[in-house]
Parts: structure tokens; sequence; C-alpha cells
């Protein structure tokens, strides 16, 4: 299981040279009086970037339905898009595809949508268009992921968007994962893709907002026992 404080870790990469300014700041204002008005703008501006960061990278806990027949959100956002397409990354086959458009003020760590294994997972470099772009899905930055499941394959896509850059992979392959587990985050404005069973009952639609680890996007079909893969200590 990926460190619970795998996203301050991240923040870190921002917060040191923030508080770098930050000090520097504080002595130019001491010792250069000249340098004064620029100091203290620049100190201003710094505080905020923090505050900004801080907010960026929060981390909540979640409470994951019981139901084990629901599929989670992997993203928190908005739904942008539910429809039937070729899975693109594993060759699955036709698959429905719940795609979530995650804003500069949402959460953005990911969680698996379901509890599986990580068969595969793969990197592929791209472009950075808006993640809204009807094109960024297939064009854009991404890291996908093949979860083997007691019920059959589930995909997610982490798209990197316009402003994200980077995308963080907290597990690799092999790795068993609960449903609503941590796997990554992206950074800063993007897009997450679920792929699931055409077999599944999707209960969102378009504008709905959700909850990633928390809000039923699917249901798996009934089936007389639920078979148990074994988690990671």
């Amino acid at each position: 299981m990926p460190d619970m404080h795998s996203a301050q870790k991240e923040a870190l990469r921002f917060f040191i040279p923030l508080y770098i300014i930050c000090i520097l700041c504080v002595f130019g204002f001491s010792f250069w009086p000249w340098t004064r008005p620029a100091m203290a703008t620049l100190f201003v501006v710094a505080l905020l970037l923090i505050s900004f960061v801080r907010y960026f990278f929060r981390d909540p806990e979640r409470a994951v339905p019981a139901d084990e027949a629901i599929v989670v959100s992997a993203a928190d956002g908005l739904v942008v898009g539910v429809d039937e397409m070729e899975e693109p990354d594993f060759h699955l086959g036709p698959m429905i595809r719940i795609a979530v458009f995650l804003s500069v003020f949402d959460v953005h760590v990911n969680r698996s949508p379901v509890a599986g294994v990580v068969k595969s997972t793969i990197y592929k470099a791209g472009r950075f268009l808006d993640a809204r772009h009807p094109d960024a899905s297939a064009r854009n930055e991404c890291r996908s992921w093949w979860l083997e499941t007691a019920r059959g394959p589930v995909a997610v896509r982490q798209i990197a968007g316009l402003i994200a850059r980077r995308i963080v992979a907290w597990s690799g392959e092999g790795s068993a994962l609960a449903r609503g587990e941590r796997i990554g985050m992206i950074r800063f404005g993007s897009r997450t893709e679920v792929f699931l069973p055409r077999e599944c009952t999707v209960l969102v639609k378009p504008g709905d907002r959700v909850s990633g680890a928390s809000t039923p996007i699917a249901r798996w079909p009934a089936t007389t026992e639920i078979p148990r893969l074994s988690q990671s200590p």
C-alpha cells in the first residue's frame, strides 16, 4: 500500500522553494531597505502560493461503500462523458468509459475504482490539450492501469491536461489494491477515465459531480458468489 502521505511529499517539491523565497524576502526587507517594496510584494505572492499548494495537495480520507458490487469513482470532479468504445491501451475490447474532469480546485489524488491486482501499467508521452478537449483522451500524455479483478478487467487512465504536466504513480505492476486505495495523482487540472465491462450498470451521467473512492459510478452484474482477491498487507 502506498504511503498515506504521498500527496504531501509531492507538495514538498513546491513548499521548499517557496519557503526559501520567503526567508530571502525577510532578509532583504531587513538588510536592504531599498528593496522593501519588491520584497514585500514577493513575500505576499509566495505566501499565497503556499496556501494554494497546501489546498491543492489535500488528501482527505473517504468512506468506501460497503457493497462490494459497487464500482467507485477513481477521481473527484465532473463527469464529462459516459460512452462505449474500444479500450485503447490494453486492447480489452469494447468497454464502458466514464470520464471525469478535474479542475484545479478538485482533489487530484486518484483512487482504484475496484479491488484488484495491477496486471500492467503503461505511460504514453503526448500533448497537453485542455483536458475537456474531445481529443485529449487520444492525444494527451497519460498513464494507464489494467486492473484484473475477480469479476473481469478494468482499466483506468490518468490524462494530463493544459496545466497538469506531471502524472505520479504510487503503485506498480503486481500490486494488490483495495477498492478506493490511492494509486497516484495528476498535477494541476486533468482528466481520469475508467473503463468497465459492458455488463456493468452505470450509475452516473454527464454533469454529475463525483468524489474519488466514495461516489458509486457503476454496479457489477449480480452473481451468486464473489471470489476474493488477496490484498497486500
